[in-house]
């Protein structure tokens, strides 16, 4: 199913100790993973002060962009839970400066109402 997922485009939640060892490089000091979600060979990281995206881009996946969003620059955000027939959640993230939001979509065992939660403590203020 974690396979069938990811070649959907569904992201599926990661361990924040196994994304933590990975991208202890993009961390700043005392900065630690929250959630972390991966599809297929992208990852988005939610930490205490901001929210990464990790897109890998070609056929090899050695071009990498990581793009760093304060969570003070989201403007709004939304969260499509999934349906009978719509097996997948989607999260959308404006921010600011930009006119398309940023799109993800979760698989069905990821609780959206959680990740809700983590971005309205953290935009909205705790």
């Amino acid at each position: 199913m974690k396979l069938l997922n990811a070649l959907l485009g569904n992201a599926a939640e990661v361990p924040p100790a196994e994304l933590q060892a990975e991208f202890s490089r993009l961390l700043m000091s005392e900065e630690h993973i929250v959630r972390g979600y991966r599809l297929v060979r992208d990852v988005f990281m939610f930490t205490e002060r901001r929210l990464l995206l990790v897109d890998k881009q070609g056929i090899t996946g050695k071009k990498i962009e990581y793009m760093s969003i304060p969570y003070r620059a989201i403007m709004r955000f939304s969260v499509e839970t999934a349906g009978t027939f719509d097996l997948d959640a989607e999260l959308k993230i404006w921010v600011s400066g930009t006119p398309e939001p940023v799109c993800r979509n979760f698989s069905k065992g990821v609780d959206v109402y959680q990740v809700q939660s983590l971005l309205a403590k953290a935009v909205c203020g705790k």
